[in-house]
């Protein structure tokens, strides 16, 4: 089956939408608290590489439904009109998935060039996923 717009297409063109964030930058704006770094990995990811510390995990699955404060998901932290910059493992679900919010109202928002991986070669700080304690 051949596709009628394969990945590689989204990717450019989701690119040419969106502001991608050098990872020099990208580190410097660590601990800034106007800026929001989102992760979309999947968990599994998260425990096996560990994060950005500090940052907020949204599974790119759920993404949409977190960010529209009209979907029974809806996250506040969406709703803190600060600066969002997104990053996944390689910087393709993090390309697509600003793109996508970009559409939806969400602003600003931007991701990370070359993802976690491009953060971790470069020395920006790493830490484990944290465990939240369930209440009861």
């Amino acid at each position: 089956m051949a596709m009628v717009k394969g990945y590689k297409k989204l990717l450019e063109e989701a690119y040419a939408r969106i502001e991608t964030v050098p990872i020099a930058q990208a580190i410097a704006l660590h601990g800034d608290p106007s800026v929001v770094f989102v992760d979309l990995r999947d968990v599994r990811e998260l425990e096996r590489e560990g994060m950005i510390p500090g940052a907020f995990h949204a599974p790119r699955g759920m993404l949409e439904f977190w960010v529209d404060p009209e979907s029974p998901y809806y996250k506040e932290i969406f709703g803190s009109g600060k600066r969002f910059l997104f990053y996944c493992a390689a910087a393709w679900r993090s390309a697509l998935a600003c793109d996508q919010v970009q559409t939806m109202g969400l602003a600003p928002v931007a991701h990370i060039e070359g993802g976690y991986k491009a953060w971790k070669d470069s020395g920006g700080p790493v830490g484990e996923r944290p465990h939240h304690k369930s209440s009861g």
